[in-house]
């Protein structure tokens, strides 16, 4: 198995694996408001995510930023409070001319996840001779990963709003009441002052 294809699959592992649920928690407060026609906003909204994780996977794994692991894992949950929140209290999609602010603040909620996601890969690159190769790979497999869970949903929304007949508005209130609920458990567990 090749240097890429390793970093590849331990990036898909990383953001699928149910153990982290808390980023799948993220992608799914984050896609309550959308079905599959809107895959550009979607395309550009998971996009925006992951610049901001790779951004800071980079900057980490280049010894340029260092932060508290546990304030990280306590700013993880509190990102999708926050995704899940405006989505309860929005009951309409975002106005088109508001969706930069959208873009900036996933981006923004990117940059805390690759921190945390960086605990992992840090510890991973510290063996390699040359980082640029497996970061991209692990980037890439990120990425992946994101659009499989992605799609799982909007297959989901699909299903529930056209066979099973939700509204939605309630598969969307539905899901972010989840994502929040999980997101006050996980705030609590991870409280670190």
């Amino acid at each position: 198995m090749s240097i890429f294809q390793m970093y590849l699959e331990l990036g898909i592992q990383h953001i699928t694996d149910f153990r982290g649920y808390d980023h799948i928690i993220f992608l799914t407060s984050l896609m309550a408001s959308f079905q599959f026609f809107q895959w550009k906003k979607i395309l550009k909204l998971v996009t925006a995510f992951t610049i901001g994780h790779s951004i800071s996977l980079a900057l980490s794994a280049l010894n340029i930023i260092h932060f508290s692991i546990p304030i990280i894992e306590f700013l993880i949950p509190v990102t999708i409070l926050l995704t899940a929140s405006i989505n309860l209290i929005n009951a309409r999609s975002i106005p088109e001319k508001y969706y930069i602010y959208e873009y900036l603040t996933t981006m923004i909620f990117g940059l805390i996840h690759g921190m945390g996601f960086s605990v992992l890969l840090s510890s991973l690159l510290g063996m390699e001779q040359s980082i640029i190769l497996p970061l991209a790979a692990f980037n890439i497999g990120l990425e992946i990963g994101q659009i499989i869970i992605v799609f799982i949903i909007l297959c989901l929304a699909y299903i529930f709003t056209k066979y099973l007949k939700i509204k939605s508005i309630q598969w969307k209130y539905a899901l972010s009441a989840i994502a929040l609920l999980t997101s006050i458990y996980l705030i609590v567990d991870r409280w670190p002052f």
